[in-house]
């Protein structure tokens, strides 16, 4: 090789070299001093989005558990002050069955009325100043539109019912934009039955899976079995009228999600109202009035009379409490496979983020090593540069 004094090509080459050997020192500092492999988009654009994306997820999730545990706080509340309530009407109930018996005076029986009337004024107390958070538990939330329920404005129809001829239905599942449309048979022979069998069994059942059916008020209800709201019903059926979403009044909407809209859905929490004109808000129970006239103990027959209403509200108050502790298990279960999902997107996070530490300490000695050759290196190659003075003497 000639000897140039105008180039060094061993000096640069050294130094480009040693330009590499720093650049992968600095990367390997920056992950062991933040634990991560990805400190800029630079180092994996790819994995970083991905990452990022995992870690929303995991955000929108942790934040789901704590709405699911906020919910059973309130749900707890609500049981805990029925369970009082349950006290009261037992207490209620010896009262009216001491009332009813013929060797109490009327006298007594006005003492006997007079804790009557504490007892449903302390339940209306009950209903009306039990609170969760400031919010009003008893029938306190404003109606909710509960995305899973669509229900007619028509009522008082049965199954038998029959629907004009070339009438049609449509369900529409928006998660697989499949669908499924009922035409009504011409003549008006068919019925509600047929058409809600098409929906449930027969052939419309492949694309949407819902359950069609009449209310205890002959409205006709779609329901989203999935439980994620994604149906939308479009009604041609004159019969059922225009319908619609339902709204749940006095009900709450525990919103959980993984920040996508996929993965996002409200579970309905449903306390209805509370007071002693009104005892029984779940669907199907007919409310209990102790307040209604002639229900006291001023005498035998009122107070016999009574005893049934007090029986009914025991019944009623548990099947409310039944009906919030399947929500109550409903959320806990929720919260357990939401706990479940952040455990695993975060080592799917991990996986991808975090640095790989022996390896990166494997790379420190390494880049250490031949950052100190290459310095050692260039020091050598600058020299060879002196003995072209050699040549001068």
């Amino acid at each position: 090789m000639a000897l140039s004094i105008l180039t060094n090509i061993p000096s640069l080459a050294a130094q480009n070299q040693l330009s590499v050997t720093n650049s992968n020192l600095q990367k390997t500092l920056f992950r062991l001093s933040s634990g991560s492999r990805i400190n800029s988009g630079a180092d994996d654009a790819a994995g970083l989005a991905i990452a990022d994306g995992l870690h929303a997820n995991v955000t929108a999730l942790t934040q789901s558990a704590r709405n699911a545990t906020d919910g059973v706080g309130m749900l707890q509340v609500a049981d805990g002050a029925m369970a009082q309530v349950t006290t009261l009407l037992n207490r209620a109930v010896t009262l009216a069955t001491e009332s009813a018996t013929g060797t109490v005076s009327d006298t007594q029986r006005k003492a006997l009325d007079a804790e009557f009337l504490a007892i449903k004024a302390e339940i209306g107390r009950i209903g009306s100043n039990t609170t969760y958070n400031g919010t009003q538990v008893f029938g306190g939330g404003a109606g909710t539109t509960d995305p899973n329920n669509w229900v007619g404005a028509t009522g008082g129809k049965t199954n038998a019912n029959t629907l004009a001829g070339n009438e049609t239905f449509t369900i529409t599942d928006t998660d697989t934009g499949k669908s499924s449309t009922y035409t009504a048979a011409a003549g008006g022979t068919d019925t509600f039955q047929t058409m809600m069998d098409y929906f449930n069994t027969g052939a419309g059942s492949s694309n949407v899976n819902v359950n069609v059916s009449l209310d205890p008020t002959g409205h006709l209800k779609v329901n989203d079995k999935t439980g994620n709201g994604s149906i939308v019903v479009s009604s041609g059926i004159a019969e059922a009228g225009a319908v619609t979403k339902a709204t749940v009044s006095g009900g709450s909407a525990v919103y959980l999600s993984d920040g996508t809209s996929a993965g996002s859905s409200p579970i309905n929490v449903v306390i209805g109202n509370l007071s002693a004109s009104s005892i029984g808000f779940s669907t199907g129970l007919t409310a209990v009035d102790l307040t209604a006239a002639g229900v006291d103990l001023t005498s035998a027959s009122n107070a016999q009379s009574a005893l049934t209403k007090i029986t009914s509200a025991i019944s009623n108050v548990a099947a409310d409490r039944g009906n919030l502790g399947a929500i109550m298990n409903r959320l806990t279960s929720a919260s357990t496979v939401i706990s479940n999902q952040v455990q695993n997107l975060s080592a799917a996070e991990d996986g991808i983020r975090a640095a790989d530490i022996p390896s990166e300490v494997a790379n420190l000695t390494k880049y250490n090593i031949l950052s100190q050759t290459g310095i050692s290196a260039l020091a050598q190659a600058n020299q060879m540069q002196q003995s072209v003075l050699s040549l001068l003497k």
